[in-house]
Parts: structure tokens; sequence; C-alpha cells
């Protein structure tokens, strides 16, 4: 497909109903495919697009990232109880953790849920959180909550009780399953999954080495820290590495606007 006959489909689709919105969220699944965080076609992202949070954009059931269209995304309503009854519902386990917590947490408006390499062995270990050994892991440095009662796959009450772990925090690590992040724009959610899984990273390969780690102060992790949320909430940080990554796509694979 080429790119004008994509930018023609913009055009007329300017009208439909959120699609700057389902843009920047096509184009974050398709980065996270291309940067191996995802799984199958499992794991899903949501958007609130209400001012209370209910209602809320989620990729469609069974749609690898990689495929993902602006269009097909689903607009759900976290109060709609017949939702799971109609033909094109969600993924059970996207609807029980996305609606419960657009319904229970509105101050959640972008929410990332994938099971990425890194931080599933963070959470698959007996570890306190990550160590501050250099600019990624101190980013997280006291901002990552952690929940301890996997009790299976995110239905029913498990989604319920996984809206009460996140606290005043952007990432949740979910012992024994993957990682859950959150931000008031899809721009800083994906900023804070891409940041948060290279952390993972850094530290298990440190480990992997054997060789001590190299932890600095409290006072320094908590200063670098500090400087990481200046970036990211008060300056265009995020954004801009959503707009490289909608470049990117432009030119290789712009039916994600679709």
């Amino acid at each position: 497909m080429s790119i004008s006959a994509v930018n023609t489909r913009k055009t007329a689709s300017d009208s439909e109903l959120h699609y700057e919105d389902r843009v920047n969220l096509a184009a974050v699944f398709r980065m996270t495919a291309r940067l191996d965080m995802h799984e199958s076609v499992a794991n899903h992202f949501s958007y609130a697009v209400s001012d209370d949070g209910n209602q809320f954009l989620v990729n469609p059931m069974g749609r690898h990232f990689s495929n993902v269209r602006a269009s097909e995304l689903l607009l759900l309503d976290a109060n709609d109880d017949s939702t799971m009854d109609k033909p094109n519902a969600p993924d059970p386990t996207a609807w029980a953790i996305h609606g419960a917590m657009h319904r229970n947490v509105p101050q959640a408006r972008c929410i990332l849920h994938v099971h990425p390499k890194y931080a599933t062995v963070l959470a698959s270990i007996e570890a306190e959180g990550i160590p501050p050994i250099d600019q990624n892991t101190m980013r997280y440095f006291n901002r990552v909550s952690t929940d301890d009662g996997f009790d299976g796959m995110g239905l029913g009450d498990e989604a319920e009780r996984l809206t009460t772990t996140l606290g005043n925090n952007r990432v949740l690590l979910m012992g024994n399953h993957g990682v859950m992040v959150v931000g008031d724009t899809i721009a800083k959610a994906f900023d804070e999954l891409y940041y948060f899984e290279r952390a993972c990273s850094n530290y298990i390969t440190a480990l992997m080495t054997g060789i001590p780690l190299r932890v600095v102060s409290d006072e320094v992790a908590e200063k670098t820290a500090q400087q990481w949320d200046y970036y990211v909430n008060k300056t265009h940080y995020a954004d801009v590495h959503l707009s490289e990554v909608r470049e990117i796509l432009d030119r290789e694979e712009p039916d994600y606007k679709l």
C-alpha cells in the first residue's frame, strides 16, 4: 500500500471518533511488536477517551500487535455488563483487567499490559525491585509497585484486586505474570514501558555476569529519579519519542493509520 493511499484514508477518517488517539495507540502496538515486548496474540493496551475514564479504546481479540490498525481498536464502556456477549467482544482478560482499571482508577488514562522478557524475568524471581545501578534503573528508584498476590490470569476478583496495588506509581510489577504501566497520555505510558523494560534488561544482564553490582547511594538514585520525573512531566520528551515512532511507521508501515 502506498503512502499516498494511506494519507488519503487518513484525511477521509479525520472525522472518526478519537482518530488521533487511535493512531497514537496503534503506533504503540506496532513499535511494541518491533521491540519484541509482545506475546503472540495476547496482551493488551487501552486508552480512556471519556473524561470519567470509563470509555476506552482497546485492541480487538486475537489481533497481533504488528497488525493492529487505528480503525480496528474497540471502543468499550467499563460499566457495560453486556460487553462480553457482543460479537466483537474483546479478550476476556483484557476486558477484566482494563475494565476494572478504567472503572476504579480513572487517573490511569493509558494502561499498557505486556509480558516482555526482562520485566517478566524480574517478576519471576525473589527480588526487591530494581537496584539503582545505571540511569535507567535509577528512573524507577522507589517508583515501582509490586503485586505478590498472583491468583490466575487476571479474571474476575483478580482483576479487581489489581486496581488496589498500583498506588501512586506508574509501574506495577505483576509477580509471576508481567508488567503494567500507566500514564496520563499514550506517549508517557509508552515511554514508561520502553524504559522499564530497558532497566530490567540492564539489571538482569548485570546479574548474569556474576560480578557484584555497582549500586549507587539512595541520594544519587533519588536525585536521578527526580531528573527523570522532570523530563517525563515537565518537557515534551515522551511526546517526541512517540512522534519519532510515528515517523518511522509512516515511512515503513503506514497502514497502522487506517
